[in-house]
């Protein structure tokens, strides 16, 4: 394969811990590479990376061109693993021309954008004006390296970003976010003598990610089990723990509660149980498969959360907005808004957050979104914010870059790529509002299941994006 480069640079970053937040360990492997190659590179402030390579033999008065990725992952393991991920590689393997990581993510969302830049700056026989390497920091939890960006730090006109998940398709537009928190305080209740107390749970779920996938009717393993917990409250139930979901820009697949309940009603809980783990292996038998439930009991010494706040707090997150909430009425088949409810953890002073995400390619959209949820919540007594705002990036169909990009996909491959937008965030609206005459598009290779365990990167589909990748490089003249 052509991408031997890439995927041994690839290699070299599955074994380097890049959490959101915890980027000091990618970031000096980034200016060790410049420097051991006596390329120029500078580090803002917020920790992203410049990487700029001169160009090459006869293309000095080319156009500068911006790459363009971030140089943090999702960190999402099963539950069932040991996996350190400030210190732990990945692990994966190959099979039928997958790269696959089982237990964990991957991290080609965007390690695979890194791997590319580098394979380019490393080499020298490849075509090219200037090209500056842009590394951003903090990408999945909030856009953080691309709101911190000066104006002053970039000089190319020209941005092709790297992170996107299907060969084939040429990204020139993407959905804006908000971040909504919601925070009940409870009371602690103490139980009384003979209550029975057992563990309740949901598992197997794909998840995925709440913006590209959050149109596949996947299940959600939070709101599923507050459906259980809804009807469970018929019986006097004591809510003891919560938790489930994790990141607010994955779609959650774990979830457990401990519940106290009465011993006479143990019989009628548990059928209800049962009846509601047949339902749902009905209801997600093509999306998730693998899903189950089970229940165990469990030994409690601690109070449990007082009746009126569990009841709110469990009738808010079955009722909570979740999915696709529009579709556009310009771009067939795109999703226009949608609302992820992503985690609900119990926290320090007796309090219990709900995490989540609204997206839309309209703005006015995502906050009503937002709205709706806050709502949903406020009414239950509960305290919510809105933090992590970002704009997106409306399409440009006359862009330059991509009729360059198409032009350069149908010579080499024989047929014309998809030209879309996505339901997704991309940085590329916040680079517009410090770089408003940027030319951009994203595209990569194909990726699946991204942002949960199982992540997956297909090698053909590599091979093409980089060919793509450099013969567009080349044609920019």
């Amino acid at each position: 394969m052509d991408t031997e480069k890439v995927l041994s640079f690839f290699r070299e970053i599955v074994r380097i811990p890049r959490e959101s937040g915890h980027e000091e360990q990618i970031i000096a492997y980034l200016q060790q590479f410049a420097s051991d190659r006596k390329l120029e590179c500078k580090t803002d402030k917020i920790g992203n990376v410049l990487i700029v390579k001169p160009a090459s033999k006869g293309c000095e008065n080319r156009p500068v061109v911006i790459l363009q990725s971030h140089s943090d992952m999702v960190c999402e393991k099963n539950g069932t693993i040991e996996h350190d991920f400030a210190k732990d590689p990945i692990k994966y393997v190959i099979e039928d021309g997958w790269m696959i990581a089982k237990d964990t993510t991957l991290g080609a969302d965007c390690g695979i954008g890194i791997a590319s830049q580098l394979a380019i700056l490393d080499d020298n026989s490849l075509e090219h004006g200037k090209i500056e390497a842009l590394f951003t920091v903090s990408e999945e939890t909030g856009l953080d390296g691309a709101k911190a960006i000066k104006p002053d730090f970039l000089s190319g006109k020209i941005l092709l970003n790297l992170d996107s998940e299907d060969e084939g398709e040429l990204f020139v537009g993407c959905a804006g976010g908000i971040d909504t928190t919601a925070v009940f305080t409870y009371r602690p209740k103490q139980l009384a003598a003979g209550r029975v107390v057992s563990k309740f749970g949901i598992g197997g779920a794909v998840g995925g990610h709440s913006g590209d996938d959050i149109d596949k009717g996947r299940a959600n393993a939070v709101q599923l089990l507050a459906r259980f917990l809804y009807e469970a409250l018929e019986y006097k139930i004591d809510l003891c723990e919560i938790e489930g979901g994790n990141k607010r820009n994955a779609i959650a697949r774990e979830a457990y509660a401990v519940i106290a309940f009465s011993a006479k009603n143990e019989d009628k809980i548990v059928s209800l149980f049962n009846r509601f783990a047949d339902e749902i292996k009905m209801e997600y038998e093509v999306t998730d498969p693998d899903i189950k439930v089970y229940a165990e009991p469990v030994k409690w010494n601690k109070p449990a959360m007082d009746a009126g706040t569990a009841k709110k707090l469990i009738a808010s997150l079955n009722s909570a907005p979740h999915g696709v909430l529009s579709m556009s009425a310009d771009i067939k088949g795109l999703v226009e808004t949608s609302s992820n409810l992503a985690s609900v953890k119990m926290g320090k002073k007796n309090t219990v957050r709900i995490g989540s995400s609204q997206r839309s390619s309209i703005n006015s959209a995502r906050h009503f979104a937002a709205q709706r949820f806050e709502a949903d919540f406020v009414n239950a007594g509960a305290e919510v914010t809105h933090e992590s705002e970002y704009p997106g990036w409306k399409p440009n169909m006359n862009s330059p870059i991509k009729d360059i990009c198409v032009a350069s996909y149908i010579r080499l491959f024989g047929n014309k790529p998809v030209v879309r937008a996505i339901h997704a965030g991309l940085e590329c609206g916040l680079f517009l509002e410090k770089y408003p005459d940027l030319d951009m598009i994203s595209f990569g290779p194909t990726l699946r299941g991204v942002h949960a365990p199982g992540e997956r990167l297909d090698l053909a589909s590599l091979d093409k994006f980089w060919k793509l990748l450099i013969d567009v490089l080349k044609n920019i003249k």
